[in-house]
């Protein structure tokens, strides 16, 4: 007897899956038989991914288009297959030409125009996506929306302003989603993250000396003592898109190792 999660005859849309959590959740739902449209602003990015799912039998479409512009999203989303689930893990800074960092330091020194970039991917992204692919979920009385959002927006973090106010702003949209589609057999959830080590730190912690001290201080803010990876949290995303996460809807799951216990 095994536990099995089937995505058989689904099609999942993935943003942010060129590389990181997004990956490592396309090549999830690919395992678990979705055909995956894999999305990311680079269109390489995202060719390579669908090749890669392809090539170990899997089914995936690339599917570039930036998240914060909603007509490149109605395109995109009208001209695929039906979506029956829909996955928004497009985040951080927004693309790469505007950096990726999510701290901007203090509040109080910051203007308006820097805290742009930060809800156009992370909160308008959302909407966009989810705006998108609702009618035909709406339509067919079942689907599911699985947002990536940060422990930032969920308890806070110092010099992450406007980051966390975007990442929590999304949290609220998806509870506000789950509400008003539940009754048409469609789910919304949030899984909120720690530390995801996506760009190699354990890597660059061998190489230098300061990134070790940096690497060693990081982990010891975790019950683990380690950092997330990204397949730690494709299970959890997986799981939520299956048809054995049916009864749970409008929440926000922690996978964090530990970061925040008692919250």
């Amino acid at each position: 007897m095994t536990f099995e999660i089937d995505l058989s005859g689904q099609t999942g849309l993935i943003t942010g899956a060129g590389h990181g959590v997004g990956q490592a959740t396309a090549l999830a739902f690919a395992a678990a038989g979705a055909h995956v449209l894999v999305n990311d602003y680079d269109p390489t990015l995202a060719g390579s991914v669908a090749d890669e799912i392809v090539a170990a039998g899997g089914a995936a479409t690339p599917c570039p288009f930036d998240v914060s512009d909603y007509d490149a999203v109605r395109e995109a989303v009208d001209g695929s297959p039906g979506i029956d689930i829909l996955v928004n893990n497009a985040g951080n800074a927004g693309p790469p030409a505007e950096g990726v960092s999510v701290s901007v330091g203090r509040f109080a020194e910051t203007e308006p125009a820097e805290w742009d970039r930060y809800f156009a991917v992370n909160l308008f992204g959302v909407m966009n996506c989810t705006r998108a692919v609702l009618p035909h979920m709406v339509a067919e009385g079942a689907g599911r929306v699985i947002t990536v959002v940060s422990e930032a927006g969920r308890v806070g973090e110092a010099r992450m302003a406007p980051y966390a106010a975007a990442k929590a702003g999304a949290a609220g949209f998806m509870r506000a989603i789950a509400k008003e589609v539940g009754a048409n057999g469609i789910t919304a959830n949030c899984v909120s993250l720690g530390t995801v080590d996506t760009i190699g730190l354990a890597k660059m912690a061998e190489e230098s000396e300061e990134w070790a001290e940096r690497l060693a201080k990081q982990k010891r803010a975790y019950i683990t003592r380690r950092l997330g990876t990204p397949d730690d949290v494709a299970g959890v995303i997986t799981f939520l898109a299956s048809s054995r996460g049916s009864w749970i809807t409008g929440q926000t799951y922690p996978v964090n190792g530990g970061y925040t216990i008692n919250q």
